[in-house]
């Protein structure tokens, strides 16, 4: 497995080869004779799917066609010294081509343009697509996955390396390694058994949990990427607020600390059972804090680790319970210096009171509200502006909680024709000077946010853009949260 890691971090500079030319071309022909032309190539796939996850799957096979015949040409016997060097260079100049075959990415141009040389292969070997955040791949029946084997084995196991790969790219590389390879082990298994159907039901449920463990730690690995170690604690705290509202503040905030520390330690790690493992030891902390809080978790905790995982995530927002009226911070909690949770603990309160509004919504409120704070504990007199601002910023967010409620509430609640509707009589309400163009439009956009962003584990980075665009057109004041 360690040539299996170096191979990792020596294929991704394949055309940006560097500091000591001589040894990387060795260390690169060394892990190509040792794992062979078709391991090599497949790890190749593997990886540049992974990093380029957005590219089709014509784009990965141009690129990992020349980074297999470069490693080829120049490890066989006899070949020059510099031969590596000079196919790196003619890499880098063809992927600055534009009519280049390799992935697309927005930075490619920029290094094409800035740079020369070493310079510009190492800033193309920087380039990284972001991660989907919808996955795309679906797999074939029995029947279609052996077709298309047996039709030709080679082409079959890189579409899949390639789909599988670039749809759980933040999964740890090992992960995705020992679950794409023993999905094509099965594959090899069942499709030249004579009863395939019991083969695949016997094999898919051995490798449930591997399957379960790339996907949830996709998940949590996307989200944390995207959302930074701050924001991806707030947003876990809201998630569990609202899956969990009989839970306080205290009881969550060790969770989403530990939870937080697994992703850093693991998701880039290259140690076979990171994850897993520590996964395994957050699942005991969730179940020993949160079982007791509600019947659901304990109902979660009775399964296996990753089992557990998948479980507390598909749990939707319970339902809401009674709670005290919601006090709202005085200005010294709101201003004071170091570790400020009061901030994180007013909207984790909005959210165990408003368990339905999913999370990227609350997250729109908590950002918008504390740049109003922000600016009034910066300046001359916080005391002052805190007061100024305090009556308009809880109208505003009274008035956000509302129509977010409304939209989503409505969302779930009604099918989707005579939700368009519904809509379509609030916003002419609330905006009847609107242009029925306009209107027409307006409603569309909300729609469209509600379908994407109304749901359960949102995905994060489309819909911070979704409900900037969608919410607050009507918004007059100021402050105004909603634009």
């Amino acid at each position: 497995m360690k040539g299996v890691i170096f191979l990792l971090l020596t294929v991704s500079l394949s055309y940006a080869e560097h500091r000591g030319r001589a040894y990387q071309r060795d260390n690169i022909c060394k892990e190509f004779n040792m794992l062979g032309k078709d391991k090599f190539s497949s790890l190749a796939v593997i990886m540049n799917s992974r990093k380029y996850s957005n590219a089709t799957f014509e784009e990965i096979g141009h690129l990992v066609k020349d980074i297999v015949s470069l490693a080829e040409t120049c490890c066989a016997k006899g070949a020059a010294s510099d031969c590596y060097d000079k196919g790196a260079s003619a890499m880098s100049v063809k992927s600055c081509d534009a009519k280049s075959p390799f992935p697309k990415h927005p930075g490619t141009e920029s290094c094409c343009t800035a740079h020369k040389g070493l310079e510009r292969k190492l800033c193309l070997a920087d380039l990284k697509q972001p991660p989907k955040e919808f996955p795309t791949y679906v797999e074939p029946s029995n029947e279609e996955l052996c077709e298309a084997f047996k039709k030709n084995p080679q082409v079959f196991a890189s579409r899949f390396l390639y789909d599988y790969s670039s749809n759980y790219a933040q999964a740890p590389f090992l992960v995705t390694l020992n679950s794409t390879e023993n999905y094509l082990k099965m594959i090899t298994a069942c499709c030249t058994a004579k009863r395939p159907s019991v083969c695949f039901l016997r094999q898919r449920l051995q490798r449930k949990l591997l399957h379960l463990l790339t996907v949830m730690s996709n998940r949590l690995c996307s989200r944390y990427s995207s959302y930074g170690e701050e924001k991806f604690k707030f947003s876990a705290l809201i998630i569990f607020g609202q899956k969990v509202p009989s839970a306080e503040f205290k009881d969550i905030m060790p969770i989403v600390e530990q939870a937080s520390q697994v992703l850093a330690k693991c998701c880039s790690s290259l140690t076979d059972d990171c994850m897993e493992s520590e996964l395994s030891v957050h699942m005991q902390q969730v179940c020993k804090k949160l079982s007791s809080k509600d019947s659901r978790v304990a109902g979660c905790c009775k399964k296996s680790h990753i089992d557990t995982l998948h479980c507390l995530h598909s749990l939707p927002a319970a339902e809401p319970i009674k709670l005290p009226k919601l006090q709202w911070p005085t200005n010294d909690q709101l201003c004071k210096k170091g570790n400020n949770q009061e901030h994180d603990k007013y909207s984790f309160e909005l959210a165990r009171r408003n368990t339905k509004l999913p999370e990227v919504f609350v997250d729109k409120l908590h950002g918008a509200a504390l740049e109003v704070v922000k600016g009034c504990c910066s300046s001359e007199d916080s005391n002052a502006c805190l007061d100024k601002k305090r009556p308009p910023l809880r109208e505003e967010i009274s008035k956000y909680l509302t129509e977010a409620n409304e939209l989503c509430g409505d969302y779930n609640k009604y099918p989707f024709t005579e939700f368009k509707e519904r809509l379509s009589k609030v916003l002419s309400r609330r905006a009847p000077k609107l242009a029925p163009t306009k209107l027409d439009e307006l409603v569309e956009q909300q729609a469209s946010l509600a379908s994407t962003c109304c749901i359960t584990n949102a995905p994060p980075v489309y819909c911070k853009e979704k409900i900037n665009k969608g919410m607050g057109s009507t918004c007059t004041q100021e402050p105004c949260l909603l634009q």
